[in-house]
């Protein structure tokens, strides 16, 4: 029998799957489906300090490979996600639970990071910096070392459980980034997040989106996830979560490969809600065939072959 365990910062998962923030709702939503124990961990909607409608419609656009989303980060605010949504998960799934946190200045990520860090159900913290910072004049918080930096140490102050940054890709030096992460004090790095993009109506002559650009993920920013996590497995002694077109089993070992301990599954939920427990049942007898015994045996391998 393969082993498909992995270790995030003490905190054990039975395989390395994870539906990624935002295209797995709350995660209780989907027991209705298939056990979503089967799942190696959860990373909830992303939340903030204050309710958001999010963004007008329309706000999804379909690509050739993949999809734009412009979303906005709806969600019921973070005392309600701690007092409500949180424990109706629990009630059905007894396995890790990551708090996906977003912000708009330093003082909201603080305030949201210590309310999901008090809550007995969450396990690990995951901190999206890909928001503008709204006291820097829209700058996203996750373009900037300095930032990152600042925003990283905050939350380590007021955080006992692990903080794993998720990084945008929509940036000249990614290294850099993660770099300032590790520096402030990060147990990981959730990366990538999704790159920047835009559709316009012929007919319309006008954006398809109302919020003219959007988030493209799916297939198509899967080899830039892969370099990503490539350069950044290089450059810090950090976990990582590797995300970013992963379909299949493949793309999974694909990624560990490259140098993450753990994947996350997003666009491919909304196409297929059975994407992940497909990809976790298939997970082993891929092994077999690759002859991978134990999956944390793989994690980074690519990068010892190019140095024999």
């Amino acid at each position: 029998m393969v082993k498909t365990a992995v270790t995030l910062s003490g905190v054990l998962l039975d395989n390395p799957v994870i539906p990624a923030s935002g295209t797995f709702g709350f995660g209780y939503e989907f027991a209705q489906w298939y056990d979503i124990n089967c799942l190696g961990a959860i990373s909830i909607k992303g939340t903030t300090r204050e309710p958001r409608f999010g963004n007008p419609a329309p706000r999804i656009a379909e690509t050739a490979g993949g999809m734009l989303n412009a979303v906005g980060l709806q969600n019921p605010g973070i005392d309600r996600v701690v007092a409500e949504e949180l424990p109706k998960l629990r009630e059905v799934y007894q396995k890790p639970i990551l708090a996906n946190i977003s912000g708009f200045s330093l003082d909201e990520y603080v305030t949201c990071c210590a309310k999901a860090d008090a809550s007995p159900y969450t396990d690990l913290i995951e901190v999206n910096v890909s928001c503008p910072n709204v006291h820097h004049g829209g700058m996203s918080f996750g373009t900037d070392p300095h930032m990152v930096y600042d925003v990283t140490r905050a939350v380590k102050e007021v955080c006992r459980k692990p903080v794993y940054m998720k990084l945008s890709p929509n940036v000249t030096d990614i290294v850099s980034i993660a770099q300032a992460c590790e520096k402030g004090g990060a147990d990981g790095l959730s990366l990538i997040n999704t790159l920047m993009g835009m559709r316009i109506d012929l007919k319309k002559r006008a954006p398809v989106l109302a919020n003219t650009t959007g988030g493209l993920s799916g297939p198509a920013v899967f080899p830039v996830a892969l370099r990503m996590v490539w350069q950044v497995y290089e450059a810090v002694h950090l976990p990582i979560i590797g995300m970013g077109g992963i379909q299949s089993a493949e793309d999974v070992l694909e990624m560990m490969l490259a140098g993450a301990t753990a994947v996350q599954v997003g666009a491919a939920n909304l196409v297929n809600p059975f994407a992940c427990q497909e990809i976790i049942d298939s997970l082993p007898g891929l092994m077999e065939r690759l002859g991978i015994q134990e999956i944390n045996e793989i994690i980074g391998g690519a990068h010892r072959w190019e140095k024999m």
